[in-house]
């Protein structure tokens, strides 16, 4: 599975100074692009005073700060309606049923619909079985904040069973959004000055399975940019090493408007970790897959989901997973401590002292530093096109944020890097 697994918490609006809804969004690119889809509908239903939570449910950690923001949000707007749905509420509907605060509780096929906020109010918890879900829906966003990024769900759900991941019961199977409507959304965004689009899934390489012809991922990103002229810049959620396919190998090697920066479901840099999580690849394919794209496009850099401490993880299995962040020169690491979830097989193994699950953790994280700082030296110096998002702040095609960007956020400006330019 290649759900992108570092937790991230943005509130949109989030100051209780207006009477339209408020968003709350923990976890993944995905989850940003929904919340801007329920945005929409919520406003639409004319659903007003009210705190929107979308939940993760990626660690138990990203469910403990959801739960607490859900406490806070009660006592800071005791008259605001608290609604909650998302991974986590989908996954756990019950921990969330017994809190008092929460008002609405709604699925993950469900919160994207606009019928399920037009009738919201009728019933307190609506929460489909998501496995049952066959489709994932296409949904036009009109606006995302900003005029710089946009994300674009392409995909949704997960066919295979990692034995540490428990996102599948929360999104469902595998679903493909047809080439067609993906068009058509990029096409909309880039019409309203959208300069940048990032396609989100949770395992955006199983793209196409589920559609007539079964198209690859490669081909559809082909096709849209193809008919998009006008975008200027792509950029891809999570990819497993294995699956990429012949059509994105194309890319990656001749076209300029996708960025030099893959993202990998990485997990582990050992054979027999990598075998008990259950993933598809081994140590080798990594190597080979960063061998392959560098041969191809010589600037291209990496980042990659990692997990510190899994169950049975031996010291020298450990500094496998060290090394291939230093052999490979991945510069943009998302580390995590292993923690178990219920439910999965991964849980029921044998399990590492917490404190030295935090310890490898912290060695990781140290490691990728080691390689971004490596990176950073060689990028004094170069001329950069940087995309202003915010404030003056931006990112390079590297995905490297830089700061005091002069210019109007939406624009693509060339910024020669200093030492100082990094945040």
């Amino acid at each position: 599975m290649t759900h992108t697994i570092d937790i991230v918490i943005k509130k949109e609006d989030y100051d209780g100074s207006n009477s339209a809804p408020e968003l709350v969004t923990f976890g993944c690119r995905l989850n940003t692009y929904e919340s801007a889809v329920m945005k929409e509908h919520a406003a639409a239903a004319g659903i007003r005073d009210a705190i929107i939570f979308n939940t993760c449910s990626v660690t138990k950690e990203a469910e403990r700060q959801a739960r607490q923001a859900i406490r806070k949000a009660r006592r800071d707007h005791p008259d605001k309606k608290i609604i909650v749905t998302g991974c986590a509420a989908q996954i756990d509907p019950g921990s969330f049923e017994k809190m008092p605060e929460v008002d609405w509780l709604i699925g993950n096929d469900l919160k994207l619909k606009a019928e399920t906020w037009q009738g919201l109010g009728t019933e307190r918890i609506q929460i489909n079985d998501i496995m049952s879900v066959r489709e994932t829906a296409s949904h036009l966003v009109d606006g995302f904040d900003g005029r710089a990024r946009a994300f674009l769900q392409v995909q949704n759900g997960c066919d295979h069973r990692c034995t540490f991941c428990i996102i599948p019961f929360g999104r469902g199977n595998s679903r493909s959004v047809p080439m067609g409507e993906i068009y058509r959304q990029v096409q909309n965004v880039v019409a309203q000055g959208y300069q940048e689009v990032v396609l989100t899934g949770v395992d955006v390489t199983d793209y196409g399975k589920d559609l007539p012809g079964a198209p690859t991922f490669g081909q559809m990103i082909k096709r849209v940019l193809a008919l998009v002229p006008d975008l200027k810049r792509l950029r891809l959620s999570s990819l497993d090493p294995v699956e990429i396919d012949a059509d994105l190998w194309d890319l990656i090697a001749e076209e300029p408007r996708l960025m030099p920066h893959l993202h990998i479901s990485l997990q582990a840099g050992d054979d027999m970790i990598l075998k008990r999580m259950k993933r598809r690849h081994l140590r080798a394919d990594i190597v080979t897959m960063v061998q392959r794209a560098r041969a191809l496009r010589p600037d291209i850099v990496f980042g990659a989901d990692i997990i510190a401490g899994f169950p049975t993880e031996t010291e020298a299995m450990f500094e496998n997973t060290r090394r291939i962040i230093e052999e490979c020169d991945i510069i943009h690491n998302h580390i995590f401590p292993y923690s178990p979830r219920p439910g999965t097989p991964a849980a029921k193994m044998p399990q590492l002292p917490r404190d030295e699950v935090k310890a490898r953790a912290a060695i990781l994280r140290t490691q990728g530093q080691v390689q971004l700082n490596r990176f950073l030296e060689t990028e004094i110096g170069q001329t950069r096109q940087v995309l202003i998002e915010k404030d003056g702040t931006g990112h390079t095609e590297h995905f490297i944020r830089i700061k005091d960007v002069p210019g109007c956020d939406g624009e693509i400006v060339p910024v020669m890097l200093s030492a100082y330019s990094f945040v």
